[in-house]
């Protein structure tokens, strides 16, 4: 019977977690939505019944101050107010909703694991003047702290809200790595290798910080859903890019959508409604995988 019950093979954490989120409801619904969005953002061109910034006789024919086309054939979504086909530009819009969402986590996450890996592996004064650096960013709301970067910028553009939002995720992230290297720099595996003689270098980078990246990895899926949120209140603000003819759905939420409400309140609803869906695809997703990473998070 012992035998029968004993388990022929120890399983990873990293295996456990996996067949966790196979088994998590919440987390296939998160996939779906994030793949589904990544899909339509890589094939958007194909997918895109017309060019995003082509203006239709048929749509400009009917424009008026009061009146802008509705669903017609050929064009499922309507005009937006230039007459240009709005489904082909919600499809677009998605590409550069992914590549914003994707280049300010990047830039985040890079500097943050920086950071937090410096003021976890050397500790001291080192670690002070870093987190105090980051508790003064964490004092202030991440949307204002992000005005205030593209404010201060000479003109505003897509890069300045990337670099924006990016800034705001990094103390995020430098936190959260320095507290798990915190962690690790006490564990029984790190004190015998200082015992053996290892180099401190080859201990933070082999032991310390592969063993902390888990949560900051998981914590890049929840900062990406914040980020587009945060890009998309930029453009709404007017703060972003200034391009009317770039497809981008924070910007046509803000100009179209904003302007036009009471004209045609749809231009607002598919912007908002795409926003919202992403984001909560990959809050969905970022909550189950930590969950199913950290035992302490498991219901």
């Amino acid at each position: 019977m012992a035998r029968a019950t004993a388990d022929p093979g120890g399983v990873s954490l990293y295996r456990d977690a996996l067949r966790r989120l196979r088994r998590n409801p919440v987390a296939i619904v998160g996939a779906v939505i994030v793949g589904l969005f990544v899909l339509v953002a890589l094939f958007a061109p194909l997918i895109a019944p017309h060019d995003p910034v082509q203006r239709f006789d048929e749509l400009t024919r009917d424009l008026t101050v009061d009146s802008i086309p509705g669903a017609t054939a050929g064009h499922p979504f309507g005009s937006d107010p230039l007459g240009r086909d709005f489904l082909s530009r919600m499809i677009h819009g998605s590409r550069q909703t992914l590549f914003v969402g994707v280049l300010a986590t990047l830039i985040g996450l890079t500097l943050g694991v920086l950071l937090g890996a410096i003021a976890g592996a050397f500790g001291g004064w080192v670690d002070v003047v870093l987190m105090r650096l980051t508790d003064v960013m964490l004092a202030l709301p991440s949307l204002l702290l992000a005005i205030t970067l593209v404010a201060m910028a000479s003109r505003s553009s897509q890069w300045t809200v990337i670099f924006a939002v990016a800034i705001v995720s990094v103390p995020i992230f430098a936190r959260l790595l320095r507290g798990s290297m915190l962690a690790q720099r006490e564990s029984d595996h790190v004190l015998a290798a200082r015992a053996l003689g290892v180099k401190e270098r080859n201990i933070v980078l082999r032991h310390m910080l592969p063993n902390s990246l888990t949560a900051v990895i998981v914590q890049a899926t929840l900062t990406f859903a914040v980020s587009i949120l945060d890009a998309a209140a930029l453009s709404f603000l007017g703060l972003g890019d200034p391009d009317i003819n770039r497809a981008e759905w924070g910007l046509m939420l803000g100009v179209d959508g904003q302007r036009y409400f009471e004209v045609r309140p749809e231009l607002a609803y598919y912007p908002a409604l795409a926003i919202i869906v992403v984001a909560l695809g990959f809050t969905l997703l970022g909550e189950a995988m930590r969950e199913a990473i950290d035992p302490k998070n498991r219901r």
